[in-house]
């Protein structure tokens, strides 16, 4: 079964601001409708990582209101390797799609997430923001609580330790795929891919 909740959400100002990422956009400055997921297009973005020494990780992308999880494997974790792919997916969609279904990205402040302008910028256009990048506080995984959880979902497939290069592209879908389409008790037993699609067109 996924992992059962406590019910307890911690507040932002019982927690000290992050210090070291004087740049970034706080996550006590992301809007209320994020927090409250009353809206499709704001993720959390995490990085899963393999064996100690190796280079490729997961780049983990978790909408918060549908749940409906995006995985890609890079090859390292890196700030460029995370640009790279962000705008991989961006040529992909387009431009104007991307801004639609990635209002928001809420990370850790890891290193390979710092370079917070890159990530923002669009790949066509430079002057222009594809999206909004807000930071957890340090060591507060639960500002990222979907994304946590996807996380060990993850894990059932790539246990700690493993050699993430040694998984094949089709396999991380299949891993993508079984996230998106396995029943959710929060849904009322809708996929994360039947509400995505229902949210959609409501």
């Amino acid at each position: 079964m996924p992992v059962k909740k406590n019910g307890k959400k911690r507040k932002y100002d019982e927690i000290r601001p992050a210090g070291n990422n004087e740049k970034g956009t706080s996550i006590s400055r992301r809007a209320e409708t994020v927090e409250k997921r009353e809206e499709f297009g704001h993720w959390e973005m995490d990085t899963v990582v393999g064996k100690k020494g190796t280079k490729q990780v997961l780049l983990v992308l978790t909408e918060r209101k549908t749940r409906y999880e995006i995985v890609r494997k890079i090859k390292s974790k890196s700030q460029y390797c995370v640009v790279k792919e962000l705008d991989k997916i961006e040529r992909k969609m387009g431009a104007k799609k991307f801004r639609e279904t990635f209002k928001t990205i809420t990370c850790d402040n890891g290193v390979e997430f710092l370079d917070m302008d890159a990530m923002e910028k669009s790949y066509y256009n430079k002057v222009m923001k594809r999206t909004k990048v807000y930071y957890c506080h340090p060591y507060n995984a639960c500002e990222r609580g979907s994304n946590e959880n996807a996380n060990k979902l993850i894990r059932r497939w790539i246990p700690k330790g493993s050699h993430i290069s040694k998984f094949t592209d089709k396999y991380i879908q299949d891993l993508q795929d079984w996230i998106n389409t396995y029943p959710r008790k929060i849904f009322d037993y809708l996929s994360s891919q039947e509400y995505k699609e229902l949210v959609l067109v409501s």
